[in-house]
């Protein structure tokens, strides 16, 4: 298996190519809208081709890369079902499994930073079994911190903080030692107290994210909506550019 991480410092993103090199698929997750051409080099220097591009959600903070490496590399792209965007893609359910040659992928729903949201929870058969590796969070469990729930619904900000509630719950089921790679790191406005490290673990998060550590439904929601940072600049344009599935200037 390959992985590799891109973080995009302007608006604190992570990225990532992953896949199997055996059988020559590669996927991108959450791609910026910038780093198209790096994702595709990094594939070449790997020798397989990108076949497959997943979006934990529809994101409001930068435009997605989605669009653009589809048409230029013809991979399939998947998102969560419910998404609500406006072009054709493999619409995945909770529980859905996407096979890369060695490397699968099995959806979870995780709405609450967005009602359609999904963690992608990653095996490597070459390891020996179908245990699990790492996870892709996106914006539910971020690395000392929670996704914020206000961004994509107008009205039902502590509902959707619920929803997360629950959904970090189902990845807190994951084994201590899967890795979490999420989809912002310190400095995002998706979140309040972000660490600068990108990558944790389950079992650290469980430890000290203080967010985990709310059991009460209430108290979590009530927590989560106190001082939320400003929304993402142009975030409307950027919803709008992610949902229709043009390839949009890059920024």
């Amino acid at each position: 298996m390959v992985l590799r991480p891109f973080l995009y410092s302007a608006t604190s993103c992570a990225s990532y190519l992953f896949g199997c090199t055996t059988h020559g698929k590669l996927a991108v997750v959450d791609p910026h809208a910038k780093l198209v051409d790096d994702y595709i080099a990094a594939a070449a220097a790997s020798g397989s081709p990108i076949t497959a591009v997943f979006e934990t959600h529809v994101q409001a903070d930068h435009v997605s890369g989605l669009a653009a490496l589809v048409e230029q590399t013809g991979a399939t792209p998947y998102l969560p079902a419910g998404a609500g965007v406006d072009f054709d893609h493999v619409a995945l359910a909770d529980g859905d499994v996407v096979e890369l040659g060695n490397t699968v992928v099995t959806a979870i729903a995780t709405p609450g930073h967005a009602p359609a949201h999904h963690a992608f929870a990653v095996a490597d058969r070459r390891r020996g079994s179908d245990e699990l590796w790492f996870v892709f969070t996106g914006d539910s469990l971020l690395v000392g911190d929670v996704g914020r729930p206000d961004l994509h619904v107008s009205g039902d900000a502590d509902g959707q903080a619920r929803l997360l509630h629950e959904s970090l719950g189902r990845l807190l089921e994951l084994p201590d030692h899967v890795v979490v790679y999420p989809s912002h790191y310190g400095g995002s406005v998706c979140g309040r107290g972000l660490s600068g490290n990108p990558i944790s673990s389950i079992g650290f998060e469980r430890a000290h994210n203080r967010m985990l550590a709310i059991t009460d439904p209430d108290e979590f929601a009530a927590e989560l909506l106190a001082d939320a940072p400003p929304p993402p600049a142009d975030q409307q344009v950027i919803v709008t550019a992610n949902r229709s599935g043009r390839v949009a200037a890059r920024v």
